[in-house]
């Protein structure tokens, strides 16, 4: 097993808040940093292969004119190769767009995230519209978890996820479909945090679906840096009918009621350092003074069928309105088998989506009555560790990946139909693999900031895995 890193010097392991406070107290400036970075991925790169697309000379140049007094000022990231940045062509990991020309306008959520004071040093692959969970290519290419180079970075924020993970940047932009930054976070050992609905910038192309199931958010190592990028998109937009996030700075002190579960509908059966991982975070919450419960699995079967018929409804409008959703070089024969397979799912089963419809806004509902006797639920983030590149690969036959999608992945999906946060923290480590083993805490509507501070105080309770060789 080979793993890849960029923690070579004191630049490379600074988190994004640390980078920052260097930047204001001028002992560092954004030109500085963002030229170490663009080291550190020249390095690294080819191994992790999780650069879509370079626009190392634009960051120089945006570097040396950054304000060194914004709350993330000079610090290094990367967009995810599914957001428009004016300039660079958005490509959304799919052969189908290889034509695509350069965006005209950088979207909200990302100019919001360049407007913190970072500097983005370009865009991030993941894999074909975010269908699947695994950074992976139809051409056999993919990109490389750096703890474990043979396995998947977990999808759809899966080159964002290895950057950060191995040092290149400390903080990547991500987005969260049914666990796509929750699940590259368990991959990666990482911090991955699905805000609650209506806490960041509303999505211009959110408004169009019937039930809002994507996220935009952020990956990190550190807690801090992932609540110091919601406090400063709060400070931006506060949004309504949601609670102020709170105190995010200091870790929780209070005993919460946590509930756990592991059964899901799909039958997916825990590994057994996942489920190692997870014994062992009941007992440090317990330790840390938390109730901890059994509670009942909050999901049936009928969910996990509304939740795939409404995922192959939006890949069957990405298949046949490509050209007007996209662009105008949308090539719908070159998408991959699975989106294909996805797409004639859905047109062969439509006729229930206005029932499915229905049933998926109903689960905020239940789901708020089932955390009426606690505060945060634990579950494992995915169900095993990250499978071997070419088990989730995007050029297989739809009816061979599909299955083990799903046997995967049975955890996030419920917080993306809810709307409720969940977070998915590095609570574990594989020796015999070398690979992170995720966590994920559920809260109810709005307690995004009780999330943050429970994860503070598990952190500094038992300080998460890095490749940091430094921390080892």
């Amino acid at each position: 097993m080979t793993s890849v890193h960029a923690f070579t010097d004191e630049l490379s392991r600074l988190d994004a808040v640390a980078t920052a406070q260097r930047v204001h107290a001028g002992e560092l400036t954004p030109e500085e940093a963002v030229a170490a970075a663009i080291d550190r991925a020249k390095a690294v790169n080819p191994d992790l292969n999780a650069v879509a697309t370079e626009d190392f000379d634009r960051a120089l140049a945006a570097a040396r004119r950054t304000p060194t007094d914004g709350p993330l000022a000079g610090v290094p990231t990367f967009i995810k190769d599914g957001t428009d940045v004016a300039g660079l062509p958005t490509r959304n990991g799919s052969e189908a767009l290889a034509g695509a020309g350069p965006a005209k306008h950088t979207a909200v959520i990302a100019q919001q995230f360049l407007d913190m004071g970072t500097v983005s040093l370009g865009k991030s692959t993941l894999p074909e519209f975010g269908f699947i969970p695994s950074t992976e290519f139809p051409d056999g290419t993919a990109t490389h978890n750096p703890w474990n180079l043979g396995h998947t970075p977990g999808g759809s924020s899966g080159g964002s996820a290895a950057l950060v993970a191995a040092g290149v940047v400390p903080i990547a932009h991500a987005q969260d479909g049914g666990g796509s930054t929750r699940i590259p976070a368990a991959c990666n050992g990482l911090v991955g945090l699905k805000p609650t609905r209506g806490r960041l910038l509303p999505d211009p192309h959110g408004r169009l679906l019937p039930v809002k199931i994507v996220y935009d958010g952020v990956l990190t190592r550190t807690v801090r840096d992932t609540a110091a990028y919601y406090r400063a998109a709060e400070q931006a937009y506060r949004p309504p009918r949601l609670k102020p996030l709170g105190n995010t700075t200091d870790p929780l002190t209070r005993p919460l009621r946590v509930g756990t579960y592991t059964a899901t509908p799909t039958g997916a059966v825990l590994d057994g350092p996942t489920q190692r991982v997870f014994e062992e975070t009941v007992t440090l919450l317990e330790s840390l003074g938390h109730r901890v419960e059994p509670v009942e699995v909050p999901i049936d079967e009928q969910f996990v069928t509304d939740f795939i018929r409404y995922w192959s409804m939006l890949v069957f409008a990405v298949d046949h309105a490509g050209t007007v959703l996209y662009d105008k070089a949308f090539e719908r024969s070159k998408l991959t088998p699975v989106a294909k397979g996805l797409s004639a799912e859905f047109a062969a089963d439509w006729t229930g989506i206005a029932g499915t419809v229905r049933r998926l806004r109903a689960t905020t509902a239940a789901f708020e009555t089932a955390m009426r006797s606690v505060d945060v639920a634990l579950t494992p983030t995915v169900a095993q560790l990250p499978p071997a590149l070419g088990h989730l690969g995007s050029g297989l036959p739809y009816e061979v990946v599909f299955p083990r999608v799903i046997d995967w992945i049975g955890y996030p999906p419920l917080a993306n139909a809810t709307g409720a946060p969940a977070i998915s923290l590095p609570m574990g480590h594989d020796a015999a693999s070398n690979l992170p083993v995720g966590m994920m805490f559920s809260g109810r509507w709005g307690d995004d900031g009780l999330l943050l501070r429970l994860a503070l105080q598990l952190e500094q309770a038992r300080p998460f895995p890095t490749l940091d060789p430094s921390r080892a």
